[in-house]
């Protein structure tokens, strides 16, 4: 039989065994599964970590990615302000296989450009790097579509005139052909809207008797004359003019068609204008735009948004 110090030794190193076996079985391994033919896009071998305790295996990427000292991938979408800043940004970015998307009806027209797209042949990617354009209003175009049918007593409208004088366009041959026949109506020049104006100006005090037609496609307005400013009895009214303006920041001038209205409600007149089919000629600036990137770029161009 061993002798008491013998035993002594015996147990203590027992219980080192004992001990060094319980902390070796509480704690995780980590483990390397290979993933050939699993699926695409994933490493060589994925390190896992099998808890013991819990008969479980866990991800050890959120504590690894607690150290990472550079992103494992570009993703985030950035957002310009003009055109010339959505193609700069592509070319500092793009390869071989980005591509852009757009959105091209209003109210929110859209550019955008995603980075890491997918293509048939190549594996798919993540879809996460993104440049947008949401093509920013002017507020000078904002103002004239929200003035669109919108009634205005005189003294208002003259000055909306005067004020947007500057975005009054000359037509082309072309557009007064097209219009006139159209509208059944004559176009007028920026000098002749911008003369209206002023006119209207003086016969804001007088009193509207009727608003007739002439055979040259021109309306009249007569007014009873009630003070000395007056100096005539009527005004010629045209009926469709157009408007040059810049729908987007720092974009081409849109030209637009508007027609010109009022109403002789008892001794008053309210005038409006129309502006003919606007929403169609701004598509047709945002479809010209997702042309222009894709040539600029060399990139493909689709009419519609990208996947979530």
């Amino acid at each position: 039989m061993p002798d008491t110090k013998e035993a002594a030794a015996l147990d203590a190193h027992g219980i080192e065994l004992i001990k060094a076996l319980t902390v070796e079985a509480a704690e995780p391994s980590i483990l390397l599964v290979a993933t050939d033919g699993l699926s695409q896009g994933l490493p060589v071998n994925v390190p896992v970590a099998f808890d013991r305790k819990s008969q479980a295996f866990k991800s050890v990427k959120a504590l690894i990615d607690e150290f990472r000292q550079a992103p494992d991938r570009r993703k985030g979408t950035a957002t310009v302000e003009t055109l010339a800043s959505f193609i700069a940004l592509i070319e500092r970015h793009k390869d071989e296989n980005s591509a852009i998307f757009g959105k091209t009806s209003y109210p929110d027209p859209k550019l955008t450009a995603v980075i890491d797209y997918d293509k048939e042949g190549v594996a798919a990617r993540n879809r996460s790097h993104r440049i947008v354009y949401a093509f920013p209003l002017t507020e000078e175009f904002k103002s004239w579509v929200a003035g669109n049918a919108k009634p205005m007593e005189q003294e208002v409208f003259a000055a909306f005139l005067e004020e947007h004088a500057a975005e009054l366009a000359a037509p082309t041959d072309g557009e007064v052909s097209e219009y006139e026949r159209l509208f059944k109506e004559k176009m007028a020049t920026p000098s002749e809207v911008v003369a209206l104006s002023r006119h209207l100006e003086v016969f804001v005090a007088a009193r509207a008797k009727q608003g007739i037609r002439l055979q040259t496609g021109e309306r009249v307005v007569e007014f009873a004359e009630e003070h000395q400013n007056a100096k005539g009895e009527s005004i010629v009214v045209p009926g469709v003019f157009m408007v040059s303006v810049p729908a987007f920041v720092d974009g081409d001038a849109v030209r637009l068609p508007a027609r010109l209205r009022y109403r002789v409600t008892g001794s008053k007149v309210v005038w409006f204008y129309q502006l003919y089919r606007w929403e169609f000629f701004l598509r047709e600036q945002v479809g010209h735009d997702l042309r222009h990137a894709s040539n600029e770029t060399g990139l493909p161009a689709f009419e519609g948004s990208p996947e979530a």
